[in-house]
């Protein structure tokens, strides 16, 4: 899956080094023996977001870090150039994320994360449960997808904000930068990839890449 996930990434027109940052040797040597880039980082980070800040440490020459979750093997790189763009364009923002119309199937799933944005595309909540409500039937909904680009300074002094009781009681680790004021801005895209959350996603992936011809 991570090698999928690499291969999909470099065909970022924007990105310009790729490194997949990992405390599993397995993965490690899955991703060197195949010709990438990759680091070991310590296994005792609480977050993703903390050990991409060990990594961006290594690397002091990049403003932008983007944040690819290793577990999207069918990410596209527009979604990747999406999101870096807005963060680019606005560096006003400390960091930008990416959504999706959402599944009305799918809105009472704690696993597909939703976020609600105003009228600049900014986030305003990010929510395991069903927002906006659904009190009134037919409100468009977003699900949320798992990439970040940081402005590097901010990245660098994120794991020194506090937690949050937001972020705790949702399991979401990007509420702690908007409870702390922060703004994210949000991508949106009219498709993207399933992530592997479930087992039920991997199954789904592997049907999509064999209907694609990829396996």
């Amino acid at each position: 899956m991570i090698l999928w996930t690499y291969k999909n990434s470099l065909k970022s027109s924007l990105v310009d080094e790729l490194v997949v940052a990992t405390d599993d040797e397995r993965i490690l040597m899955t991703v060197l023996d195949s010709g990438g880039n990759a680091v070991m980082t310590s296994p005792d980070h609480p977050s993703g977001t903390d050990r991409i800040r060990e990594v961006a440490l290594r690397f002091p020459n990049f403003g932008v870090v983007v944040n690819i979750q290793g577990d999207e093997p069918g990410i596209e790189a527009n979604l990747i150039d999406g999101v870096a763009r807005l963060k680019i364009d606005r560096k006003d923002w400390a960091m930008t994320t990416a959504a999706v119309p959402m599944d009305p199937n799918e809105i009472n799933d704690p696993n597909r994360v939703k976020v609600v944005m105003d009228a600049k595309g900014k986030a305003l909540y990010f929510s395991r449960s069903p927002i906006p409500s659904q009190f009134k039937k037919n409100v468009p909904a977003f699900r949320h997808l798992g990439i970040y680009a940081y402005d590097r300074d901010f990245l660098l002094s994120y794991p020194d904000l506090p937690a949050s009781p937001l972020e705790e009681s949702e399991s979401l680790e990007q509420l702690r930068a908007l409870e702390a004021g922060y703004s994210i801005g949000v991508h949106i895209t009219e498709r993207a990839a399933l992530s592997v959350d479930t087992p039920n996603d991997l199954k789904l992936v592997i049907q999509d890449f064999q209907a694609k011809g990829l396996i």
